[in-house]
């Protein structure tokens, strides 16, 4: 693979190489035998306007030539003159003769020589030799990856008779393009749908599948059915049989998948590599390990020797740094034990004054709840008796306002009348002052002042008796 991360350089040299091939596999013609667009009046597969080369035009201006060149890459000799020419056809070329006035061909088939006459004949040649279509299909397979594959297909004419009214050759310098490019686009689109059904592993590695499909496509199509008797599947079919279909190649476009499908093979190669240099390496290590195990089997009883010796003066200098330490241990202990009692009552006894003053405390504490207790049982005992107090007053205020209300009810009218004579004086003071003063002179009889003083009473006495209803209904509501 290429520097480039984005570039698959292997994809690029198979297409260059298929190209190469294109370019090898196209008809040279030499330089200095140009060869006309078309026969004098030979009309197109088509059936469209006739195409004249520059020697056909030469021919009629001049008369006729000893030897010409036929149309397309077949090189046919037209002898003769005027209408007396004869066309010369190479044995491995196609031909079809026609005249006008005749539905059917005067002659047809390979390498068939008629004779001419460009007044009211027209032929066509076509190159029987079998033809190679490549083809780079551009695919994308079920995992919708890129896939490139490339093939070729081979075929030839069968049945002319058939090809020449169904296929395109009018093209003056390669009458097959049009039909190899119709059957270049045909097998495409059949290794694209193939492939879209497809793994990519599947693509890479069993590509019969692939060929299978594009054959009997290829051979619905230029064939017809397999009974090629049958005047229907002739009908059907173009004239051609495919000779043969193959896939070239098969190459994954994105570099960065075609390495991680090669990787895993070549790990494995990697990994037999590995294996063979680590049992090499395994039997050098083997030998270098006895030979050093030999060496230091020598070097350790030497050391053992040396170290018997050391661990023995070792051994008695750590019995007496033993014996010394053991004595010192002892001694520091016995000391902290002493120091750690004489902590400990003194521990106790600081306990013990602790708890002695928790508990005058707890006895102080006792004691004041209790005075508190004592002090808000007075408290409440001094609120309830207020309370019934303020509650008797209330009630004795209530009686008193009833017993007055029952009095003035029970009053007589002579002794609200009374009241009431007492009271004009202050009835008039409150009255306002009138504006004019009419003075009117009654007579010498004072039954006049009798009957208002009556009215007056009358008056007075309907006050009063609507004002003790009042006052009676008030103190019940208050009840």
């Amino acid at each position: 693979m290429g520097s480039n991360p984005g570039k698959n350089d292997y994809l690029d040299q198979v297409v260059a190489q298929q190209a190469a091939l294109a370019g090898d596999l196209r008809t040279r013609k030499p330089a200095a035998a140009p060869a006309p667009l078309a026969a004098p009046g030979a009309p197109a597969a088509s059936g469209g306007p006739v195409r004249r080369g520059a020697m056909a035009k030469r021919a009629d201006r001049v008369g006729p030539t000893p030897q010409g060149s036929g149309p397309g890459p077949v090189e046919v000799r037209v002898t003769g003159f005027w209408r007396w020419q004869t066309v010369l056809v190479p044995p491995n070329a196609f031909v079809v003769h026609t005249r006008r006035g005749r539905a059917e061909p005067l002659h047809i088939g390979l390498g068939v020589s008629f004779r001419f006459n460009p007044a009211t004949d027209s032929y066509l040649v076509v190159p029987g030799a079998m033809q190679t279509i490549l083809i780079n299909a551009y695919c994308i397979c079920s995992e919708l990856q890129g896939v490139l594959v490339q093939g070729y297909v081979q075929w030839i004419i069968e049945d002319f008779g058939t090809a020449y009214r169904k296929l395109d050759f009018s093209d003056d310098e390669d009458p097959m393009r049009l039909v190899n490019i119709q059957l270049r686009e045909q097998a495409e689109a059949a290794i694209k749908d193939k492939v879209s059904t497809m793994g990519v592993r599947d693509v890479l590695s069993d590509k019969q599948p692939i060929i299978e499909e594009l054959t009997a496509r290829l051979r619905a199509v230029a064939e017809g059915s397999a009974d090629r008797n049958a005047k229907a599947d002739s009908d059907r079919g173009l004239g051609l049989r495919i000779v043969t279909v193959q896939i070239k190649e098969a190459v994954v476009s994105s570099s960065t998948l075609w390495e991680n499908m090669q990787k895993p093979y070549r790990s494995a190669q990697n990994q037999i590599a590995r294996l063979a240099e680590l049992a090499a390496q395994e039997v050098l290590s083997a030998r270098e390990t006895e030979a050093n195990r030999v060496a230091e089997e020598r070097r350790i009883e030497n050391e053992r020797e040396l170290a018997e010796l050391r661990a023995r003066n070792e051994a008695a200098r750590f019995d007496r740094e033993t014996a010394e330490r053991l004595r010192r241990t002892t001694r520091e202990h016995d000391d902290e034990r002493a120091v750690a009692d004489l902590a400990q009552e003194t521990a106790l006894h600081a306990l013990r004054l602790e708890r002695d003053q928790h508990a005058e405390r707890a006895e102080n504490l006792c004691r004041t709840l209790e005075l508190r207790q004592l002090e808000l049982d007075g408290e409440i005992a001094v609120t309830a008796r207020r309370s019934r107090a303020a509650h008797d007053d209330a009630l004795l205020d209530l009686e008193r306002d009833r017993i007055r209300i029952e009095n003035t009810n029970q009053r007589s009218a002579s002794a609200t009348r009374a009241q009431l004579v007492d009271s004009l004086p202050q009835i008039v003071a409150q009255l306002p002052t009138p504006a004019e003063l009419e003075t009117y002179q009654l007579g010498g009889d004072l039954s006049g002042l009798s009957a208002l003083i009556g009215q007056l009473t009358g008056v007075l006495e309907a006050w009063s008796s609507g004002r003790s209803v009042t006052e009676s209904s008030k103190p019940q509501l208050d009840k």
